[in-house]
Parts: structure tokens; sequence; C-alpha cells
């Protein structure tokens, strides 16, 4: 392996892994491999990527808590821009870690990678003024198959820092982020007893 180094102990909730890879760098800048399938499948990681995606957003820009009801995914992500914090929340079905989370800074500057494996709830709050997110995803999009849990859920209870000069009331979310359910409706929609 070589190439990455890896953090399996994410709070103690299996399957999350942090990926920093190895940077090459000199007076012109640097290079660095963003994926080799043969180091991510030693380190655990033997998926197959269908699909890239990149979004743009602002500074106080909450973007979660979301996971696919019907097709779930695994998602490599990182950020090529700016710093968010980025969190992961078990959402499997009898896993010891059930309802717990997880967060990390992503930034341009650390060049840090987070694998969140399927079934998870995942989102990140923008930190700096701007900041592009990427990730590779193991399913394609399917736009009805969309699932949420309300962001500030005290049931999940993640601890989201603030951008600097902004409160929570200052945060921008989609409609739909707003109106998310808790952890309790979704556990009881499923039949979940915790």
């Amino acid at each position: 392996m070589g190439k990455i180094k890896v953090t399996h102990d994410c709070n103690g909730i299996e399957g999350l892994k942090v990926i920093e890879p190895a940077v090459f760098g000199d007076a012109r800048g640097y290079f660095m491999e963003t994926y080799n399938y043969n180091d991510f499948k030693e380190a655990g990681i033997d998926c197959q990527f269908v699909q890239d995606n990149q979004s743009a957003s602002k500074k106080g820009v909450l973007r979660g808590l979301h996971f696919q009801i019907n097709h779930p995914q695994d998602k490599l992500v990182r950020v090529v821009n700016g710093e968010v914090f980025d969190v992961a929340v078990d959402l499997r079905e009898g896993s010891e870690t059930f309802g717990k989370w997880f967060g990390i800074v992503l930034s341009a500057e650390n060049k840090k990678q987070f694998f969140v494996p399927k079934n998870f709830a995942h989102g990140f709050i923008v930190l700096s003024d701007y900041a592009e997110f990427c990730y590779k995803v193991t399913d394609f999009y399917h736009p009805n198959d969309e699932g949420g849990i309300l962001w500030n859920d005290p049931a999940i209870g993640v601890e989201w820092p603030m951008p600097e000069g902004m409160t929570q009331a200052d945060l921008i979310l989609s409609d739909k982020d707003k109106v998310h359910g808790g952890f309790d409706a979704y556990c009881k929609e499923r039949g979940i007893v915790r």
C-alpha cells in the first residue's frame, strides 16, 4: 500500500474510514493519487464506483443528513476547494453503533478523504467562504429514492461547528432539509426498536 494512510477507528463506528493520500510536492506544486483501486482494496474498500459528483456551496450551507432508501451508495468524499465539516450517521439496523455519528474536517489543505459505506446518513456544513465538494458513489442517482433525517435532531446529537461569525439561525438549508423528521420518526417508520 504505502500511497495512502487509512484510519479505521472513527469513534468506534465500523466501516467508516479516513484516507490520507501521499502528497508529493516541490516548488512547482504537488501531485497525489486521489483514487487507486488496488490501494483502496488493500485498505478494505473494494467498491465499484459508477458516478462522480461535485457540488459548490458558500459559507454556512448545510446539506444533510441524507440517505438513499432502496439504492444505498458507498461514498468516497473529499474537498477540492475550501473546508467543510463532514458527518456520517450509522443507520445499519442491528449495528452496535446504530444512530451514532462521526464527523471530520475535510479541506483542500488537509486533502483527507472520507469513506462512508452504504446505509449511513451523510451531510456536511461549509466552514470556509466557499467550498467545492467531490464524491464518488457506487450506485447511480435515483431522484425518488432520497431520504433524510433532521440535521439537528437531539436524538443523534451531531455537534456541528458553526462557521466563523455565524449562528445556527444563519445557516442555509434547502426547504427539504428544514423539514426532515427526526431519528425517532425514522426508526418508527421502519419498525426499528432501539
